[in-house]
């Protein structure tokens, strides 16, 4: 069935793009509302934005949502893949600015605070997303794809000339737990001479070394190190799983990433959803429930957690 959390949550911190101080409060929601986004800051009907794949505008760096009458939130893809990995499908989300929180680069404070304020089972089935055949997109180099499959499986390939980062893959199956606990606490992350051209641009203004992993070349800049020895990939998977969550529902099907991004996975989307015969929406009782992400998460698969124990 699907699941609202308990009791509303609040994070404050600063925007990763603008640097701004943003509050935000995800709040309960009905059966069947989906996700919504509100911006406080803007008064009457405007204020509501829906995040699904058709309210996505183009951004090279981050996922924008934005509505008719040109209201927008950004960088929503960390929040978006903490709600679909804790399984929770309906909510509010007052914001008052226009970008998410970046708070420490990874999805894993948002799980955190939703896992303890705890979830509420609905009154209506999840409806999931079958994919029926392959569908893809494709830019240069860089590559994605869906197919069909059982459940959401994430399979990723980065490639970056930084020694540091150089070649990665990695495949998941999005079940039991494993966005929480494989996924969650990889950090976003760039390059130093990425930092440098997007502050030219007034780009990054809230990036630290606290929020994101800065490599340059052979060097890991941020303090700390990595929390994975290949996070840069698996913060790619983390992007995805939040980005394919604005279809709506949860995906069945595998989604394949070679050195794709926020655009390419929406343009995706639309692909999928621009035939009809490419999905199928079902209900998810039963055996096909059991595998979607979230169904079973608790506070002991946080990453963070496991390192206490450890």
């Amino acid at each position: 069935m699907q699941n609202t959390l308990k009791t509303a949550v609040s994070f404050s911190g600063v925007g990763l793009h603008t640097g701004q101080p943003v509050r935000m409060t995800v709040r309960p929601a009905p059966a069947d509302h989906g996700i919504w986004f509100r911006r406080t800051d803007i008064a009457g009907p405007d204020a509501d934005i829906p995040a699904i794949w058709s309210a996505v505008t183009p951004s090279r760096l981050c996922t924008v949502v934005e509505n008719a009458e040109g209201v927008a939130v950004s960088t929503i893809e960390h929040l978006m893949a903490a709600l679909a990995g804790c399984a929770i499908h309906n909510a509010v989300i007052e914001i008052d600015g226009g970008e998410v929180p970046i708070l420490d680069g990874s999805a894993e404070p948002f799980v955190a605070a939703f896992l303890a304020a705890g979830l509420r089972e609905q009154s209506s089935e999840i409806c999931a997303i079958r994919v029926l055949r392959p569908v893809e997109v494709r830019e240069g180099e860089a590559v994605a794809r869906l197919e069909p499959a059982d459940m959401l499986e994430i399979d990723f390939r980065i490639d970056f000339t930084d020694a540091a980062i150089g070649t990665q893959a990695r495949h998941l199956r999005m079940s039991n737990g494993a966005f929480v606990r494989e996924l969650s606490d990889s950090r976003t992350f760039c390059r130093q001479a990425d930092v440098d051209a997007m502050r030219e641009k007034g780009l990054a203004l809230g990036g630290t070394l606290e929020n994101a992993v800065v490599f340059d070349g052979a060097r890991v800049v941020s303090p700390g190190g990595l929390r994975h020895q290949d996070e840069p990939v698996r913060h790619k998977m983390l992007d995805a799983v939040g980005d394919l969550s604005l279809a709506g529902g949860p995906i069945l099907g595998r989604y394949t990433g070679i050195r794709a991004g926020h655009a390419m996975t929406n343009r995706l989307l639309r692909a999928l959803f621009a035939d009809p015969d490419n999905y199928l929406i079902e209900g998810c009782s039963g055996r096909i429930g059991g595998k979607l992400p979230g169904i079973g998460v608790h506070s002991g698969d946080l990453p963070s957690s496991r390192r206490r124990a450890a």
